[in-house]
Parts: structure tokens; sequence; C-alpha cells
């Protein structure tokens, strides 16, 4: 029986019986945004057997400049090149993880979605789910087998993602929805411990990332997901979606929670409220 590529979610079960599978390549997403050496320092006190880390500002971001947010994603060949060093090729199944329910390592899953890679999935309840279920760790520094040659022609798929002009443009129609993902205090304007500038962008709505998951860590049900996530749309298809955070990263926790829940074509605004906010002239709510 052949089984088709995981591409949302991989069971702790799951996993565990492909850890030797040379098909199958798990990483290593922990990250702090407060203390970036976290978590690689972490990741080699103690890992998923056979995972590779990689580095949210190193691996998955691009160069910041004063025109973009704080983790604008990378040119396509670089990361294509970091592909080839980390042995993904078409159809390897790719397993991500990281402290918690999924927050970092889903902007390596959209990625690697958005590039065409059919087989990339979040591990439902991350590490600690992992630990929790007395699975071993291994130590040190993982080398998967490299390929010498990147993959071919590879970009970020346009009707996937959205540059800070789109938005501008979109947010000006009502049949139109702009979610925020970040922490209501930080959507309301109350708190902001990162960016420069509180509040949000006009006409956004709020939903928590952390709303798509059960107290455990792990992905709410896709019938609890869809229900929830059809009462945030009231009606508005969710191809007409624009999803941001505050750089485009735990935004992509939503994307992924849509997908789950079957509603499919919401689109990632990778620059997201950093890059908005580059701008003194665009309109803020705080």
């Amino acid at each position: 029986m052949i089984r088709m590529p995981f591409n949302t979610l991989v069971s702790i079960e799951m996993l565990t019986g492909h850890l030797n599978d040379p098909n199958w390549q798990v990483f290593d997403c922990r990250f702090d945004l407060a203390d970036t050496d976290w978590g690689f320092a972490n990741y080699q006190l103690g890992h998923i057997p056979g995972a590779v880390y990689a580095h949210l500002n190193d691996d998955l971001s691009g160069q910041v400049t004063p025109e973009t947010g704080r983790h604008p994603l990378p040119e396509p060949r670089i990361f294509a090149s970091k592909l080839a060093k980390w042995g993904i090729v078409p159809g390897k199944q790719v397993v991500v993880y990281d402290q918690g329910g999924g927050a970092f390592a889903s902007r390596l899953w959209w990625m690697l979605r958005a590039i065409g890679h059919n087989g990339a999935a979040l591990l439902d309840g991350g590490l600690p789910k992992w630990i929790n279920d007395n699975h071993p760790l291994s130590k040190g520094i993982e080398f998967p087998q490299s390929h010498s040659i990147a993959l071919p022609d590879v970009s970020f798929d346009p009707h996937l993602w959205v540059k800070t002009e789109e938005v501008i443009n979109f947010i000006r129609s009502p049949h139109n929805l702009l979610i925020d993902a970040r922490a209501p205090e930080r959507f309301n304007g109350e708190v902001e411990p990162i960016d420069l500038v509180a509040g949000h962008i006009p006409g956004a709505i709020n939903r928590f990332y952390g709303l798509d998951l059960n107290p455990d860590g792990t992905f709410k049900s896709p019938e609890v997901l869809r229900e929830e996530f059809l009462a945030l749309l009231k009606g508005i298809p969710p191809e007409n979606t624009i999803i941001y955070c505050g750089s485009g990263v735990t935004s992509c926790h939503l994307v992924a929670a849509m997908e789950m829940a079957g509603l499919k074509g919401a689109r990632l605004y990778a620059g997201s409220w950093s890059e908005w906010i580059r701008d003194p002239g665009r309109p803020k709510v705080s």
C-alpha cells in the first residue's frame, strides 16, 4: 500500500515508525525571539533522533533591510541551496517541530509548501509531547546526507503570499478579510514587546494562533477548527483572506490550521506588521 505524503500534521506515533526511514527528514525549529541562540543550544542538548536544526533568522529568513519586516522571505535560490544541503528532494517526507505547538515550525512548513514540496507536516504536539510520551532524545548536531545540486527553478508561489502593496489595495474591499495572528494585547496596541510601533492594520480582525491548539499543545480537530474559522470568516471565502502577524512567522500557523479545516486559499502577508510600520505614512490602529 502506497501512503500519500503528509502535508499538514503527523502524529508522534507515525513519526516513531519512520525515524530510520531515509525518505523522511525531521527538522527542529525551536527559537526564542529574545534569545536567538537559545534554540540551537537546546537542540544540541536534546532533540528528536535524526532531526536537523533550522534557525529562523539564519535559515528561514532573508536579509533585513530598512524596507522589510523582521523576517523577510529568503531569496529562493538561497533557500534551494539550503534544501540541497539538508538532503531535501521531491518525494521526501519532511516533519517539523518546535518547543510548542508549531509557532516557529509552521514557517518552514509554509516555505516548503510555497515552493511546491507536497510532503511537509507539523509534528502534532511538538517536542513537549514527544518527551511526555517517553520517546528518546539525541544530543549533538545531526548532519543529513546533502545533495550536490539544488532544486531547480525554486520560487515561492505568488498565489500563496502577498506584498505590502497588495495589502494596501486588499483592505479597501469589504469582500476581503485581513486576520492578525498575534496575541490580543498586541493587536489592540496595549503592549508591544518587539516592534517599535503598537497596534494593527486598519480593517484587520484578531485570531491568536494559540487558539488553534488544545491545552496539551496538539491541534484541535479539523471539525472544531472548521467551525471556528467559518464563524470568523462570516461568509467570506478563504481565498479572500490574508493572514499576518508580527513578522510573517506565527501567521503561518493560522494558514496551516485553515488547511487542516479544509478551508484552502488563505494567503500570507510575509512582511506583516513589522514591515507595514516601516513607512510611517501607512495607516494604523492603536
